[in-house]
């Protein structure tokens, strides 16, 4: 009999030869310039009040699938409150932001349809795309052009899906072009509004919002509650008919446990913070930061540094980390081979002192090593 793990030794010398080991770490005491908390809010008394009120109520889970026992009046109040915020007809409220990416693609999508993928989508949409099992072709993200002549010779139904703020970078995808021409060819725009929920648009109700967009019917949106918001989980925003169908066939929603009570109270609380005055907070705070960094700022809350080699991006990386700031490191497959990066997040709650603090110990972690 063959040693069953007899691969493991080799998989793992791969990765490490490549620099893309992981490691799991925990973080306090660290300026931290690496997470998704846009707004600083995951720690604000309302947003904790808002889980322990509902812990508290409904218990620390939510006891099963929504559709058995986990419908609970936390969730409603969260989908009605998303809606309302984001000029949407209704919302559903899923565990997290990839099941609700994976849930709305599935759901669009399957055999016989044809699915645009922008090239640099997050994981969780390429995923909801492998599985879909639709015909998926991956374009260029910012190719308006290829997008158009991959719908020009497609008959039948079709789906374009791309993030509205590309999370490693900042930038803002051309909504209203790609929206053009998924509306002159009859096809559905699936947007993941992760990056621009409470970052963009009036009451940071997204890019979609910011552009218009927000209240046309060929379009469905994803959020996340991770990150603006300061909580966990995520919801698909779109037509009432089509949450009947998501409810009804999803299989990312029919089968898994309905989201927390204390996180979907958190999410219910942090909405009712977001205002336009902290999302220009926000605004900001990442223009000054990507001008202390020597970088051009953009639409999103993060900035790219691009390193090139993983090995010299997880050196620099930890460099800042031992002088007390936490940035982000991106490697394959986060990004395309030779673009590994530093990512540093904006958050509304950084101070002056702050980002002058961050972006000198940044820029001191790039610099050759002395000696």
């Amino acid at each position: 009999m063959g040693d069953p793990w007899q691969w493991l030794d080799a998989a793992r010398a791969d990765v490490r030869s490549r620099g893309l080991s992981r490691r799991l770490d925990t973080y306090e005491g660290l300026l931290d310039l690496a997470s998704n908390d846009y707004l600083g809010l995951t720690r604000h008394p309302a947003v904790v009040a808002g889980a322990v009120a509902a812990a508290e109520r409904f218990g620390g889970g939510s006891t099963g699938s929504r559709l058995v026992t986990g419908n609970l009046p936390v969730h409603v109040a969260l989908e009605q409150a998303l809606a309302a915020r984001c000029g949407a007809e209704s919302a559903l409220v899923f565990s997290s932001g990839y099941l609700a990416n994976l849930g709305a693609v599935t759901t669009l999508a399957g055999p016989g349809t044809l699915v645009l993928s922008a090239s640099a989508n997050h994981a969780s949409l390429i995923d909801a795309c492998r599985l879909s099992r639709a015909t998926v072709r991956v374009v260029p993200h910012g190719d308006i052009a290829a997008f158009d002549r991959a719908l020009a010779g497609w008959e039948g139904r079709a789906v374009v899906v791309t993030d509205a703020v590309f999370s490693v970078d900042g930038a803002l995808a051309p909504l209203v072009a790609l929206h053009e021409v998924v509306r002159r060819h009859g096809a559905l725009l699936v947007v993941d509004e992760a990056h621009g929920l409470g970052v963009l648009g009036p009451g940071g109700a997204g890019a979609c919002a910011l552009l218009g967009l927000d209240r046309e019917p060929d379009v469905v949106r994803t959020v996340t509650l991770s990150k603006s918001l300061g909580a966990q989980g995520g919801a698909v925003l779109g037509p009432a008919a089509f949450r009947d169908h998501l409810v009804d066939t999803a299989r990312a929603f029919v089968f898994d446990t309905g989201l927390a009570p204390a996180a979907a109270g958190a999410a219910l609380a942090a909405l009712d913070l977001v205002t336009d005055s902290l999302v220009g907070r926000l605004a900001a705070v990442g223009t000054a930061l990507a001008q202390a960094l020597g970088v051009e700022p953009t639409p999103g809350a993060v900035v790219r540094i691009v390193v090139g080699d993983p090995f010299a991006a997880t050196a620099a990386r930890d460099r800042c980390r031992a002088d007390g700031v936490l940035v982000g490191c991106f490697r394959p497959p986060s990004v395309p081979v030779g673009e590994a990066c530093l990512r540093v997040t904006a958050r509304a709650d950084l101070t002056p002192t702050e980002v002058e603090r961050a972006a000198r110990v940044v820029l001191a972690s790039l610099r050759p090593p002395s000696g």
